[in-house]
């Protein structure tokens, strides 16, 4: 039983939950245009990429929560959390961590082998882990603004991540989309942190000390704007979507803006927004409102021919 609980506990600091952020992978296959959706080895490429990222993820966090233990023992919930509440030793934290990384840039080497002699996606991990699990935690997250476009470019690698392992181009359009939305997060969660933390916000991250909240819901207003008009020129612009008999893809986008909407509103008035993959599995009306997109999207995809 003693192994089964350090077993639970190091899952849980693995934070499985927080793997729907790799979800980004899928981007790319979702909009290709030659309909790689369809075609079930490419599908199996990225589900593996998929996986691949979510080691990766899992090494970082582990990284950071043994970087941070201190200081969240100073925060009212992640103090909870395995390493912070000593329920796990960083002893296996630190060996998980290890073991994680070298299968995650194995796992990457072994399917860039089936697509030829390039290392793209190991390139693309092993610069997600440097940036991510160096950089950010020891330089990046004390640098104010840098520190949301480095959890930003977290994102942007995992789009990227799900292009190169299909060996295909992704649209400049898709990525401006990814970037603002990944922006629109990271202010969510800098914003959460503010509220739950309010003055002692300084003592668990002297960055925090940086930021307002007026400044943040300023910062929030301008990339909300930005990342709806982004994604209804993507709808209309971007070549590898269908344009005949008309951009039928412009019928996402009400979905798009109620999701961010609903999004905001969780901020706001709920005070959410600390943990993003939390929000979308507890708020049903935010988890449909993706669903129907995400199935939206591959209905007008299947119906209509990109021209």
């Amino acid at each position: 039983m003693r192994g089964m609980a350090v077993f639970a506990e190091l899952l849980r600091a693995m934070r499985p939950k927080q793997w729907i952020k790799n979800t980004f992978i899928f981007g790319a296959i979702a909009f290709s245009e030659a309909r790689l959706w369809t075609q079930i080895d490419q599908v199996l490429l990225v589900c593996g990429a998929f996986i691949i990222f979510s080691m990766a993820a899992s090494s970082i966090y582990l990284i950071n929560d043994l970087a941070d233990i201190e200081k969240d023992r100073a925060h009212p919930h992640k103090r909870n959390r395995p390493l912070a509440s000593g329920r796990l030793s960083p002893r296996i934290a630190l060996i998980a961590a290890a073991v994680l990384l070298v299968t995650a840039l194995g796992g990457a080497y072994l399917l860039d082998s089936l697509n030829g002699p390039d290392i793209g996606l190991l390139l693309v991990i092993a610069t997600y882990l440097l940036v991510q699990g160096i950089l950010y935690t020891y330089v990046l997250k004390h640098i104010v603004i840098l520190d949301i476009f480095t959890i930003a470019a977290g994102f942007m690698l995992r789009a990227v991540a799900g292009a190169i392992v299909l060996d295909i181009n992704i649209t400049a359009w898709l990525l401006i989309c990814m970037l603002l939305l990944a922006l629109f997060l990271g202010l969510g969660k800098r914003r959460a942190e503010l509220v739950l933390l309010e003055d002692g916000a300084g003592n668990h991250r002297r960055i925090l000390d940086e930021y307002s909240l007026p400044m943040i819901d300023q910062m929030l207003s301008m990339v909300t704007a930005a990342t709806i008009m982004a994604y209804t020129l993507f709808t209309f612009s971007a070549t590898t979507l269908p344009h005949k008999p008309y951009p039928v893809m412009l019928l996402t986008v009400p979905l798009v803006i109620y999701a961010i909407f609903r999004y905001l509103y969780l901020i706001h008035q709920q005070g959410g927004g600390g943990s993003p993959e939390e929000l979308v599995l507890k708020d049903r009306p935010l988890a449909l409102s993706i669903a129907l997109y995400g199935l939206l999207v591959l209905v007008l995809l299947a119906l209509f021919r990109s021209s």
